[in-house]
């Protein structure tokens, strides 16, 4: 093991419980600011060679520290808690309708071949346009004017007829 080990290994040692009790004042549990330490220690260690020439790897572990302590909050505050869990999913007939419809295929083969595999592979593959554009060797622009494109195309060639629309909202 190199020298920067030996140290951090060291600071580690020397610092720990000093982190876990301001771990602990921060999140108020012992669990939670357990949790808060070994993350704070594992980002130090990737950084280890950069921080001990600033000669303040405790403040950047608190830092750390802080900031996930912050994160984990600012998210518990988004949730929203409910009494009972829905039984079941939800159900969106009027795409089950649509994806039965002929048109939508029709209207969909008619696209360009590298328009109809952008669609099919970002809405259906569900992949990210970095992929796409890896898979189609196209740059990530390429991929979102060609999608933006037919997109457009299907708008203007398909539309769900208006009984449709009717009757998936009526089956609510």
């Amino acid at each position: 093991m190199d020298d920067d080990g030996l140290t951090y290994e060291r600071f580690v040692t020397d610092r720990a419980a000093t982190l876990l009790r301001y771990g602990y004042v921060l999140t108020g549990n012992a669990h939670d600011a357990a949790d808060l330490v070994q993350e704070g220690l594992l980002r130090l260690r990737t950084a280890w060679p950069r921080v001990v020439r600033k000669d303040d790897p405790e403040g950047y572990t608190r830092a750390i520290m802080a900031r996930l302590h912050i994160s984990a909050w600012r998210r518990r505050r988004r949730e929203r808690l409910v009494r009972e869990v829905p039984e079941g999913g939800y159900v969106d007939r009027g795409l089950e309708q649509t994806e039965r419809d002929p048109r939508l295929w029709r209207a969909l083969a008619a696209l360009p071949r590298r328009q109809r595999a952008v669609l099919v592979l970002r809405y259906y593959e569900d992949l990210p346009d970095e992929e796409i554009a890896e898979l189609l060797d196209i740059s990530r622009g390429t991929v979102r004017s060609q999608a933006a494109r037919a997109l457009d195309k299907l708008r203007a060639d398909w539309r769900p007829s208006l009984t449709q629309a009717v009757g998936a909202h009526h089956d609510r």
